[in-house]
Order: C-alpha cells, then sequence, then structure tokens
C-alpha cells in the first residue's frame, strides 16, 4: 500500500476532482492520502468522509503559501492532521485567498489588454468549485483558444515569469503578498496540525530551518518530484540534526502539475503517517 502526502484538487490548483483523486488512489493502490490543498481546508470534513466509505484514510491537510522575508523566498508550509475550518488557519489565509483573486483578475485584464482573446468567463469555467482563481486555470483557458498546447513551458513563462535573475518580468506578472512563514507554522500548530517544510530545495529554504524549527516545524519533505538526489540527501540530514519527521509526497496536481507525476510515486511509507501521527499526540498530550 502506497502513501501520497502532497496532492491538491480543484479546490485549489488541481485539475482533478476529489473523487477523480480518489479513483485514482484506488488505482494506484494509494490506501493512506493527504489531501494539501493551498491555503484552505474547504470539503476536507466530507473528503473524511468519502475517503472511508471507500476504503482509504484521508488525512486533512493544508499547503500554505508563506515567505521568507528576510531572505526574500517563498516558502511553503504542508499541515498534517489540521482540524478543518479552523480560526486559526482561516484568519491567516483569508485575506491571502482573496489577494490571490484580485491578483489574478489583474492578470486577466493585462492579457486580454495585451491581445489574448481569453474572457473572464472562460478562465471561470475551470476555476470552478475552488476558492479562486490560478494561474493555472488562466493557461487553461489560453490552451483552449491554442496559444499553446502545455501549461508550463515557453508561453507561461513570458507571460507569469517573475524577473529573477536580471530578466523581465512577464507581461500579466502581479507580485503576490505572502504570509510569513513562521506565521504559517503557528497557525497549523493551533489548528491542532503537524507543520511540514514543502521541497525545500524548490525554494532554497535550507538556511531558514534553524529558525522555522525555533517556530514550532516538525517535519520536512524529502522526496518531491522537483528534488534533486542532493535535495533528498540534504533534507534527510537536516531532519536527523533537527529532529524532523522526513516525509515525501508527489505534489500531485493532475493536468496543472509542473511534471508528469504518478499518485503516490513519492510514497514515505506508512511508518512516516505514524510518525505524524505521534506528533500529534505529543502535543495532545502536552
Amino acid at each position: 500500500m502506497k502513501v501520497e502526502l502532497h496532492c491538491h484538487t480543484t479546490v485549489s490548483d488541481g485539475s482533478f476532482s476529489f473523487d477523480e483523486v480518489l479513483d485514482l488512489a484506488l488505482k494506484e493502490d494509494v490506501g493512506c492520502l493527504a489531501i494539501t490543498n493551498h491555503d484552505t481546508t474547504k470539503g476536507l470534513e466530507e473528503m473524511v468522509i468519502l475517503g472511508k466509505e471507500r476504503g482509504i484514510e484521508i488525512i486533512p491537510g493544508i499547503e500554505i503559501s508563506a515567505y521568507d522575508f528576510m531572505r526574500k523566498t517563498r516558502v511553503h508550509i504542508l499541515g498534517y492532521f489540521i482540524e478543518p475550518g479552523h480560526p486559526a488557519i482561516a484568519t491567516l489565509c483569508r485575506p491571502l485567498l482573496d489577494k490571490r483573486q484580485q491578483a489574478s483578475l489583474a492578470m486577466i485584464n493585462k492579457l486580454v489588454e495585451a491581445g489574448y482573446s481569453i474572457t473572464l468567463e472562460q478562465v471561470m469555467k475551470f476555476a470552478e468549485g475552488g476558492t479562486g482563481i490560478y494561474k493555472q486555470h488562466i493557461m487553461h483557458a489560453l490552451v483552449e483558444q491554442g496559444y499553446t498546447t502545455a501549461i508550463y513551458g515557453e508561453l507561461y513563462k513570458k507571460l507569469f515569469s517573475r524577473g529573477q535573475n536580471g530578466e523581465q518580468p512577464g507581461i500579466a506578472y502581479i507580485p503576490m503578498e505572502y504570509v510569513d512563514a513562521k506565521s504559517a507554522i503557528q497557525a497549523i500548530r493551533m489548528a491542532g496540525g503537524v507543520p511540514v517544510l514543502a521541497h525545500p530545495g524548490q525554494y532554497h529554504n535550507f538556511d531558514a530551518l534553524p529558525e522555522l524549527v525555533e517556530s514550532g516545524l516538525q517535519g520536512i519533505e524529502a522526496w518531491h518530484p522537483l528534488h534533486e538526489p542532493d535535495d533528498e540527501v540534504k533534507a534527510q540530514e537536516y531532519a536527523l540534526a533537527y529532529d524532523l519527521v522526513v516525509t515525501g509526497g508527489s505534489d500531485f496536481h493532475g493536468f496543472y502539475g509542473e511534471k508528469e507525476v504518478l499518485l503516490g510515486s513519492k510514497s514515505p511509507g506508512m511508518a512516516c503517517v505514524n510518525e505524524l501521527k505521534a506528533r500529534k499526540e505529543m502535543r495532545i498530550v502536552k
């Protein structure tokens, strides 16, 4: 049996509905599945029940889009076994969802002004049932209109590049204001969850680990599709040094993923899930 600890659905920026993810989990022999949509716990309680009906343990989770303001880098914090709808999560994430929606609307306007024939209605068709519009939804509309055949690629870079390393930002790039990574960790802990640093190799977050651990970080994601072998080794070394749970996940987004991955392909095993549960229990006992 495989474990999947990093999975998105149509509630945020995944192309698969929860039912479709469940079908896929059964096909790929995934018996334990964490739903970690961005900045929301929407639908998690129902997902836990539906998963149980189909013989799959659903871990209620989240992935908070945060920032390291000292190093000026993005930091994603995963939370496992959180209480859905907890005020600490809602208070932190609601402004983030609102800002993302406003930024996405501005992006669409910029693209229309630049001559791209897409409409808000077209984009909303792909974002239906979720918490708002993501860049993947905009790209999906552009794919439908024949501008490109892929979500990620040259067009995505041309439109949405952040303009790092001396490059010009993309023509529709709108900067987003994220929450502080330490606040994300604290909110997850307040919601009864276990906070884990997501894909630190992707965002170059290793240097921030001592401060994140001090704020209550409990785990680090080593196995991830965008991690090089060096990142995996480094994550495990930091885990040993700071007594962190070593996790892994495919970061499944379906058609919206940066690379094609199989659900459960980065399974860390049930021992990892049991470690996460033990960390949660330790918090309750204390």
